[in-house]
């Protein structure tokens, strides 16, 4: 099949394939972390599924939220990964996107999640930009304060929250526990995937838990952070009125983050990948699941 080509000299091939690097730069799959707690923050706020309408532009404006941010944070931090062993393949160190490349990207997916905002109410409309402030802003924080994890939690809680306002038009307590748990669940795994690049973070004076209390320190303020988690979203059980479906939930997800942190152990991160990627992929979905259940049944 012939190459269809373009003005610009490029063709369709070359087009999928730098959009197929997009998505592996921005970790597209990983966006199961939140997208799960987004609905959560919808159905909870609706006390019942959602019309499609609501749903389909809540899920755009995730997608475009969170693909603007990672694209953010990729521009932001890759001289620091061109040093990283860890992540000097990535596309903008290796220069197989420019910079020029991923600010268009940033631009364009920031485009669709204002609109897709004001899709949905007057409220979420407005709050778009400060939201897209705080996701840009966690990408500096690394910079000057140990304290980024927080900040990692603050721009994914407001998948949530955001959600909650999408459905009501609304910030009401509930949402903002369910944020909450949302910022506990991110500073706890944030902090075992920093363990990665302790000595790196020490050699290039960048600021992570791990960097400045060393890895013993770092586990406990994990284990408590999700114990903390665990705590807020139980709070939700009376606030709601939820089921024992919901606290079937709970429980499983207590499991999970007993099984996540007995993967990481001090003197032991070769399960550090493990911990994080998949019992927290699980966690999310787990959460979700339990929740719309408890709702329909």
């Amino acid at each position: 099949m012939n190459d269809i080509s373009f003005p610009e000299g490029l063709n369709l091939r070359k087009i999928i394939e730098k959009i197929r690097i997009v998505i592996e730069m921005i970790k597209f799959p990983h966006t199961v972390f939140a997208l799960p707690f987004a609905f959560i923050g919808a159905i909870l706020a609706e006390k019942k599924i959602p019309s499609l309408d609501k749903i389909f532009w809540i899920t755009v404006a995730m997608v475009g939220a969170r693909s603007a941010a990672m694209s953010f944070n990729r521009l932001a931090d890759w001289r620091f990964d061109a040093l990283n062993p860890r992540t000097k393949d990535r596309a903008l160190p290796k220069g197989i996107l420019t910079p020029l490349q991923v600010m268009i990207f940033i631009i364009l997916t920031g485009t669709i999640f204002i609109f897709a905002t004001s899709r949905l109410n007057p409220l979420a409309f407005k709050l778009s930009p400060l939201a897209l402030f705080i996701v840009f802003f966690y990408s500096y924080t690394k910079r000057f304060t140990i304290l980024s994890h927080f900040f990692l939690g603050l721009s994914l809680s407001l998948a949530p929250i955001g959600a909650w306002v999408g459905v009501k038009g609304v910030i009401e307590l509930p949402a903002l526990l369910l944020g909450s748990a949302v910022v506990f669940w991110l500073i706890g795994f944030d902090i075992l995937y920093a363990l990665e690049d302790i000595d790196f973070d020490r050699k290039t004076g960048l600021k992570s838990i791990p960097q400045k209390l060393g890895i013993k320190k770092s586990l406990y303020i994990s284990r408590f952070s999700h114990l903390i988690t665990v705590l807020l979203l139980f709070s939700l059980y009376p606030l709601l009125n939820l089921g024992y479906i919901y606290l079937i939930g709970l429980a499983a997800i207590t499991g999970l983050f007993i099984r996540e942190h007995s993967l990481v152990k001090e003197n032991d991160l070769t399960k550090l990948d493990i911990a994080f990627f998949n019992m927290n992929g699980y966690i999310s979905v787990v959460v979700f699941l339990a929740t719309l259940a408890d709702l329909i049944i």
